[in-house]
């Protein structure tokens, strides 16, 4: 059974002192580009104001077009959810960003991802004995956030497996992904800690 006692994961941003710095906003307190930024989630797919979209508020056009893009790369992209839950698994563990992994972490097992692939990334370590194309796509997920770009043996290997509309959309989730998990860390946005929650690196 994992740890989740607050001394045993990490917080979201890492730094202390830790508060929320970016909350909802009280509704008063809103204009009216917050207000219907926030009703256009409510009403969509994402079914509320959660995540990145709390302290994305405070730019409710920025939202609108991250939620946009989210919202084609989760709801209407050429990828398995099998695999684009995996690599959004792996962009939320290099990051350490508790409130994508606790969240992607149950969709990726829904969606197929063995168990011992998840617990394996939530331990900061390489999973083995994956399909053909989870290897492909967490070798190219990690030479992505670990060099910043892919080599040409990664890139061909990832081109055959997903074709150039797959290489492309993997490339944007993971960069999706890292920015969401960079703004949340930032904003120090909570997480639900109920699951399998990241420890800090090393552990």
């Amino acid at each position: 059974m994992p740890d989740n006692t607050p001394s045993s994961f990490a917080p979201q941003g890492f730094t202390q002192p830790w508060r929320e710095r970016l909350p909802m906003p009280a509704a008063e307190t809103m204009n009216a580009q917050q207000r219907e930024a926030a009703d256009a989630l409510i009403a969509g797919p994402r079914k509320g104001v959660f995540g990145p979209f709390l302290p994305l508020l405070r730019s409710p056009q920025l939202l609108d077009r991250v939620a946009q893009l989210g919202a084609h790369l989760r709801f209407d992209g050429v990828l398995d959810a099998r695999i684009r839950e995996l690599a959004i698994c792996a962009a939320a563990r290099h990051v350490t960003n508790q409130f994508e992994w606790l969240m992607h972490a149950p969709l990726a097992l829904n969606a197929g991802v063995a168990e011992t692939t998840i617990e394996a990334l939530r331990a900061g370590a390489r999973p083995k004995g994956l399909p053909a194309d989870e290897e492909t796509a967490l070798d190219f997920a990690a030479e992505l956030l670990n060099t910043h770009g892919t080599s040409e043996p990664t890139y061909l290997a990832a081109l055959a497996q997903f074709g150039e509309p797959g290489v492309v959309e993997l490339a944007a989730l993971v960069g999706y992904f890292v920015m969401v998990s960079w703004l949340m860390n930032v904003a120090h946005t909570p997480a639900n800690t109920q699951g399998a929650a990241l420890q800090a690196f090393p552990l």
